[in-house]
């Protein structure tokens, strides 16, 4: 089961007089993890659950709400404002308020955009405009209904990129510490309307975004992913970092706001860079 026992409890008994309602910008990472922990939690752990999921991916977004009924799909373009206002609005329509917003869209830059004298400015923008353009769009228009209500939830995905450097592309890079400084900025104007503003930072994670990107297989890549990890014996999964926004949306993180949540098993705060050459040359595991 995706929660523990108490977090379940203690959501079923808060749904009953405030049904949670849930709005999803998401990308391909977040459908990969939705069919297998986010529709558990919306059977299990709430007793009257509300969830709208807005995308440009309406196939993928079509078979998810077959699942699970009381899910809904609305087509988003994230970069487009009018699309995004589209959403809240319905959202508001058809069940009266938003409680959480998570901002989870988000691409990867080209693969010149590791060099600096091979980056594309139109990769940059391309980068940014969803990343980053997105996520304010999403929080803008999420605030224009939770200032009233004077509550709710606001959540981020930004990535361990944005904690760490020289290891994804400038544009991707450059976006999730921009991520992270909007969040910070937003929990310190909305606070006082009740409204929490917190990010994850995650690892990396096997999905076929990531997979298709190096052009390998999940069980490749997550070997990979492994072998640089901190902490072993254990792999990422979008599960994992679904929990996390759980918590963060559920009120088990009531005063919980401004925060990074890094899922990263340690790995930012060690220095692979200096300790992979140090194993090599003396030759210890």
């Amino acid at each position: 089961m995706l929660l523990n026992t108490k977090l379940i409890e203690n959501l079923q008994q808060s749904s009953r007089d405030a049904p949670f309602i849930a709005f999803y910008d998401i990308s391909e990472f977040c459908f990969e993890s939705l069919p297998v922990n986010t529709l558990q939690f919306v059977r299990n752990g709430l007793s009257n659950p509300r969830v709208v999921i807005a995308d440009n991916q309406d196939d993928l977004g079509g078979s998810v709400c077959k699942e699970v009924e009381d899910i809904k799909y609305v087509h988003c373009d994230v970069t487009q404002e009018n699309d995004v206002k589209y959403a809240v609005d319905t959202t508001m329509s058809n069940y009266g308020k938003l409680d959480i917003m998570f901002n989870n869209a988000g691409v990867l830059g080209g693969r010149n955009a590791y060099q600096i004298l091979t980056s594309d400015i139109k990769d940059f923008k391309k980068v940014f405009d969803v990343n980053v353009y997105g996520v304010l769009l999403g929080s803008k228009h999420a605030a224009r209904v939770m200032i009233p209500a004077r509550k709710g939830s606001i959540i981020f995905s930004s990535s361990a990129a944005s904690v760490t450097a020289g290891e994804t592309s400038h544009s991707y890079t450059a976006s999730k510490h921009a991520i992270v400084g909007l969040a910070k900025n937003l929990c310190a104007e909305l606070g006082q309307y009740g409204i929490r503003v917190n990010c994850i930072s995650p690892y990396g994670v096997a999905t076929s975004m990531y997979t298709n990107f190096i052009g390998l297989d999940q069980t490749e890549a997550e070997g990979i992913l492994s072998e640089a990890a901190n902490l072993k014996g254990l792999v990422l999964k979008a599960e994992d970092i679904a929990e996390a926004a759980v918590f963060l949306g559920s009120d088990e993180s009531r005063y919980i706001s401004g925060i990074n949540l890094v899922i990263d098993g340690g790995y930012s705060t060690t220095s692979p860079a200096l300790k992979m050459p140090m194993k090599a040359y003396f030759n210890y595991s």
